[in-house]
């Protein structure tokens, strides 16, 4: 039995953030080990420090060289950085960034070698992780470009709703530019896959947000909604996928029309994420969508100013890890079925999930 649970890798992001110490919270509930099988890829050392700060010694971490090593009945950690790294609360530094980058860097190796089944990754600095290796604006783009997936999405999950966006971690003035037919509609289509195979949603609905103000209003505040973006819904629908909208999002998230649908599609950043924070802040999950493999991370940042003081709420993270092994699970499910057109046809009959 314990050779078959999932392996879940998780990289300790930012060393003077809260990262470790939503790890061991989170990884001190000894439930989790029924489920899984957790490698931490990052510091023994700086987990050692953490564990102390947050007077968690009956917590332990089993070293171990490789991911092929770890204990199943334990929650296993593999060294990726110098032990002369040192930890300075709530501060940006460089080799807190080279951390970062090095247990990132391993889990990426071990996942493509299927040594690890998904990733969990802890929060990162977009700013002092950026090196020859890592020129991205986060993980999102970094995970898409290590296992080749053109088209991907940022989602943002949570119990009440499901929000993914256009475009992601751009200046806003760069955002009108970029919003085209093509890009909405591959966008349509990743997350009605996702819907379909990871989170196992029959017939999934999709709304989709306008770009200006009051969705336009009819062509008085901008013309993308007519001329790009209802395009693009009408093809998503033409291929099978139920896709509504534009809808103006203030009117949409303010209303709870959101809640008669299965995932939203927003426009960019922060059309997106201020509402789904607004509800689910401290337990909301980043998945991105799209790839190969199952990534997801808490949904906040380093929480510099949190960090150290025993007080960050590892919510977000068990959500993340939780999820990373439900989208595994029903992503398996989802193929086994794919391979039985006729156990396919009977669920797709019955409207089962």
């Amino acid at each position: 039995m314990e050779q078959h649970k999932i392996k879940v890798g998780i990289t300790h992001g930012d060393i003077n953030g809260i990262g470790y110490e939503v790890i061991i919270k989170a990884l001190a509930d000894s439930r989790i080990l029924e489920m899984c099988t957790p490698v931490v890829y990052g510091s023994p050392k700086v987990a050692a420090y953490y564990r102390k700060a947050m007077d968690s010694e009956i917590f332990n971490f089993n070293q171990v060289n490789t991911a092929r090593d770890a204990n199943p009945k334990r929650v296993n950690i593999i060294n990726c950085v110098n032990e002369d790294v040192r930890v300075e609360l709530g501060k940006s530094t460089k080799q807190a960034g080279e951390a970062a980058l090095a247990a990132l860097e391993a889990a990426v190796r071990d996942l493509k070698a299927g040594d690890i089944d998904v990733v969990v990754t802890a929060p990162i600095n977009k700013e002092n992780i950026q090196s020859e290796s890592f020129h991205f604006p986060g993980h999102t783009d970094y995970f898409a470009k290590e296992f080749g997936a053109k088209n991907f999405l940022m989602l943002m999950v949570s119990d009440i709703l499901k929000v993914g966006v256009v475009t992601g971690h751009i200046a806003l003035s760069q955002v009108a530019a970029l919003i085209t037919k093509e890009r909405i509609l591959n966008n349509l289509r990743v997350l009605h896959k996702t819907m379909l195979e990871d989170f196992s949603i029959h017939k999934p609905r999709i709304a989709v947000l306008g770009l200006n103000p009051h969705a336009g209003d009819g062509g008085l505040i901008g013309d993308e909604e007519q001329r790009i973006i209802l395009p693009a819904i009408k093809q998503a629908n033409d291929e099978g996928i139920i896709a509504l909208g534009p809808y103006p999002a203030d009117g949409f998230f303010g209303s709870g029309e959101f809640k008669k649908f299965d995932a939203t599609l927003a426009m960019f950043h922060d059309q997106g994420l201020i509402p789904f924070k607004s509800f689910a802040f401290e337990s909301g999950v980043n998945y991105t969508a799209g790839l190969p493999i199952i990534r997801t991370s808490p949904g906040h940042g380093t929480a510099y100013s949190l960090a150290g003081t025993g007080t960050a709420s590892e919510e977000s993270f068990r959500n993340a890890l939780y999820l990373a092994i439900d989208l595994f699970e029903n992503r398996k499910r989802y193929a086994a079925l794919s391979k039985n057109p006729m156990q396919r046809h009977e669920i797709d009959r019955t409207g089962g999930e």
